[in-house]
C-alpha cells in the first residue's frame, strides 16, 4: 500500500513506497514531469489514438501513467480535472472521510508529493460526471419539498443519465481508476440518500416496495415523485339492491360531468357503488387521492351479496398518510353504509394480492327465486329442478351482457340444488354451481342460449324475481 505522505528513500538508496512495482513502465521516480518541457515530437500520420486525450495548459496529455492507488495514476487523474468526489471513488485509496471530503484528501496528499501539481491548470469540468455531484443539494431540496405532505419510510430511487456521459465515465475509470471503483450512476445515488439520511429522520432505502418511488433526470435535474399505493383485503357484503360494484360511467356524459342534466353533473350512471361506499371513508382518512376496486369476480347490480361477503382488494393511490387502525376503519365504513354495504376480515395486502383475487375462480352458493307461466304441482316442480343437479350447462354468451363479453359457449357445472319452495307460481331453490355460471340464465334460458334449463325441464316460460350470491367458496 502507499504511504500518505511524501516519497523517502531508505538507507540503501531505494524508494520506500510500493509505486516502483510500475517500474517497468520506465518511471523514475514519483514526481511528475517537469512542466517546462514542452517539446513534442510530432505524431507519423498514421499514429493510433484512441480518443482518451484530455487538453490541459493548452497541450494534450495522454500519459502512460498506472492507474489509481499508485501516486502517479492520482496525479493523472488530478491533471485532466477530476473533481474530490470522483477522485475518491476512483482513487481506490482507504482514508477517515467519503466523497468530496475523502478526494481532498487524496488531493493533499498528491500536492504534498509534487509540489508542481498544486500550480497546474485545472480544467473547470470534471471528465467523469461533469460536475454532477455539485448538484447533490439541489436535488435533495426537491425531493425533501416534493414529498413534505407526504409519510413515507421507504424510498427508491431510479437516475436517468445520458449515455455519452455513463460511456465517457466508464472509458475513463477502467483505464485510470482504481480496479472495482464504483461507477457514477450508483455512486452519485449513494450521495443523494446519504444526505437525504442526514436531512429526513428514519427513512431506508429499498429495491422493491417502497412507499416512494424518486426518479431523477440529471440532465435537467429534473425530480418525479410516484407515491406508491397502499393496498388493503377484505370481505364485503353488499344488502340492498341497486348499487354497482365499481363507479358506473354517465350514459349520457360518459363521465364527464359538467352540465349533463342526466348524472347532475356527477358523471355517474349511479351515485353509490360498492367502490365508494367503502373507498370514499379509507381515501378520507389516509388523505388519498383515489381509490380503485378488484373484486373478486362480481354480481349484477339487482344482486345481493351475502353470506361472508365477496373478497375484494381496495388500492388506495396517492395517500398521504399511510397508517390508520384497520378495525377503526371498518366500523367507520360499516356505520356510513348501514343497510347498503358491510366489510369484515380487512387486513393490509400487497400488489400481488390483485393478481390473485382476479385469478381465483370460486365455487359460489346462490338463492334465486322466478315467477313460472303457469302453476304447477309442487312434485313435479321439485322433481324437475333437481334434475339439473350435477348437470353440465351449455351456455353461450347471454343477450345481456354480449357487448362486452367474447361470443362463445362456456360449459359449467351445477354442483347441487337443494331447499326448493313451491309458492303457487313462484318458486325459490338454492343452488351451489361452478365459478362463472350464468344463473339467472339457467332459469330462463335466454331464448335457448343456455341448455339445460329450468325453463327446458319444466315446459314453462320463467321470468327471475331476484338473485342471491349466499356465499364464495374461496377457502
Amino acid at each position: 500500500m502507499t504511504k500518505e505522505g511524501p516519497d523517502s528513500e531508505s538507507p540503501d538508496g531505494t524508494v520506500d513506497d510500493d509505486w516502483h512495482l510500475f517500474a517497468s513502465a520506465s518511471y523514475g521516480s514519483a514526481e511528475a514531469e517537469p512542466a517546462e518541457v514542452t517539446e513534442i515530437e510530432e505524431a507519423p500520420e498514421d499514429e493510433w489514438f484512441d480518443g482518451d486525450d484530455h487538453i490541459h495548459s493548452g497541450a494534450s496529455i495522454d500519459w502512460e501513467a498506472p492507474p489509481c492507488p499508485a501516486p502517479l495514476g492520482i496525479a493523472h487523474v488530478i491533471k485532466i480535472g477530476t473533481c474530490d468526489n470522483c477522485l475518491h471513488r476512483i482513487g481506490g485509496r482507504r482514508v477517515d472521510s467519503t466523497g468530496a471530503e475523502g478526494g481532498a484528501i487524496l488531493r493533499a496528499e498528491a500536492h504534498s508529493r509534487d509540489s508542481e501539481l498544486e500550480k497546474a491548470e485545472i480544467p473547470d469540468l470534471c471528465p467523469l460526471c461533469e460536475n454532477l455531484f455539485e448538484d447533490v443539494i439541489n436535488i435533495v431540496d426537491r425531493v425533501i419539498e416534493s414529498t413534505n405532505d407526504y409519510e413515507y419510510s421507504t424510498m427508491q430511487f431510479g437516475i436517468h443519465l445520458p449515455k455519452d456521459m455513463i460511456q465517457s465515465e466508464d472509458s475513463i475509470r477502467t483505464k485510470h481508476g482504481a480496479q472495482g471503483s464504483k461507477p457514477l450512476k450508483p455512486s452519485f445515488v449513494i450521495s443523494i440518500q446519504e444526505e437525504i439520511t442526514s436531512r429526513v429522520q428514519g427513512v431506508s432505502f429499498v429495491k422493491e416496495s417502497p412507499d416512494i418511488m424518486i426518479t431523477i433526470d440529471a440532465l435537467t435535474l429534473r425530480v418525479d415523485v410516484d407515491v406508491r399505493p397502499i393496498f388493503i383485503y377484505g370481505r364485503y357484503r353488499k344488502l340492498e339492491r341497486g348499487i354497482p360494484q365499481t363507479r358506473w360511467p354517465c350514459r349520457a356524459c360518459r363521465g364527464r360531468g359538467g352540465d349533463c342534466e342526466n348524472c347532475k353533473g356527477t358523471g355517474l350512471q349511479y351515485t353509490e357503488s360498492v367502490q365508494d361506499l367503502i373507498g370514499e371513508p379509507v381515501r378520507s382518512t389516509m388523505d388519498a387521492n383515489d381509490t380503485s376496486f378488484h373484486g373478486m369476480g362480481r354480481e349484477d347490480i339487482d344482486v345481493r351479496c351475502l353470506g361472508s361477503g365477496r373478497p375484494f382488494v381496495l388500492e388506495i393511490k396517492g395517500p398521504r398518510s399511510r397508517k390508520t387502525d384497520l378495525e377503526e376503519l371498518s366500523e367507520q365504513i360499516n356505520s356510513e353504509a348501514s343497510g347498503k354495504v358491510e366489510v369484515n376480515s380487512l387486513r393490509w395486502s400487497q400488489k400481488r394480492e390483485v393478481s390473485r383475487i382476479k385469478e381465483t375462480r370460486s365455487e359460489k352458493s346462490y338463492t334465486i327465486r322466478f315467477k313460472a307461466g303457469e302453476e304447477l304441482p309442487e312434485e313435479e316442480v321439485t322433481e324437475a329442478i333437481s334434475s339439473l343437479s350435477g348437470r353440465v350447462l351449455e351456455q353461450e354468451t347471454p343477450k345481456r351482457v354480449s357487448h362486452r363479453r367474447a361470443a362463445k359457449t362456456r360449459k359449467r357445472k351445477v354442483t347441487s340444488i337443494s331447499d326448493i319452495l313451491v309458492e303457487g307460481d313462484e318458486i325459490q331453490f338454492s343452488l351451489r354451481c361452478e365459478a362463472g355460471t350464468y344463473v339467472k340464465e339457467l332459469v330462463h334460458s335466454d331464448e335457448g342460449r343456455t341448455t339445460p334449463s329450468v325453463k327446458e325441464v319444466l315446459g314453462t316460460e320463467c321470468e327471475v324475481l331476484w338473485l342471491d350470491v349466499e356465499d364464495i367458496h374461496s377457502d
